[in-house]
């Protein structure tokens, strides 16, 4: 790659790394998976760095990459994983604490969402996109997002952690 092109993608990569990796993150439920994820993208971005640089949006490109490239994970290796909702040891609770609590619940809620009501209710609710980028970014119809949606949300009401969660409360940047 040439000084130009490398420059712009270092750049990139400073400016975005931090936002793909929590967006990889709530896509895997795992901090490792999600970094390894996230390089895996950003490995294939630097390759084509010229066509995703040209487009519209590159980091919508690179987010697209991020969301195939997990799903790939699980068609080429079968990947069976036992994502859990808590972590192993249990914290006492403190009021100061209730936010990471609620976080918590959250993401563990996600985790037992199949991949693609997952992926479908990451990119619609916390990334803040139109069915019709989401669609066109996991390559299916309006359709599915919206029936891949409202089966997600309707499983997250089901999680008792959630229930106590203000509206609005759940997911941001």
């Amino acid at each position: 790659m040439q000084a130009e092109p490398e420059a712009q993608f270092q750049e990139f990569v400073r400016a975005r790394w931090s936002h793909l990796v929590r967006t990889a993150y709530l896509l895997t439920g795992d901090a490792h998976h999600a970094e390894d994820l996230t390089q895996t993208a950003l490995a294939k971005a630097y390759r084509s760095w010229r066509r995703v640089s040209r487009a519209d949006n590159p980091e919508a490109y690179v987010r697209r990459m991020l969301v195939s490239c997990n799903s790939d994970r699980f068609r080429k290796r079968r990947v069976t994983e036992a994502l859990t909702d808590a972590p192993p040891e249990v914290a006492g609770r403190d009021a100061g604490y209730a936010g990471v609590d609620e976080r918590g619940a959250l993401l563990g809620a996600l985790a037992q969402l199949p991949p693609k009501q997952r992926a479908v209710v990451v990119m619609r609710y916390w990334e803040d996109l139109s069915e019709a980028e989401v669609a066109d970014m996991l390559g299916c119809s309006v359709g599915t997002v919206k029936s891949q949606a409202s089966k997600g949300l309707a499983k997250l009401r089901t999680f008792p952690g959630l229930a106590r969660v203000p509206e609005g409360q759940g997911g941001g940047r």
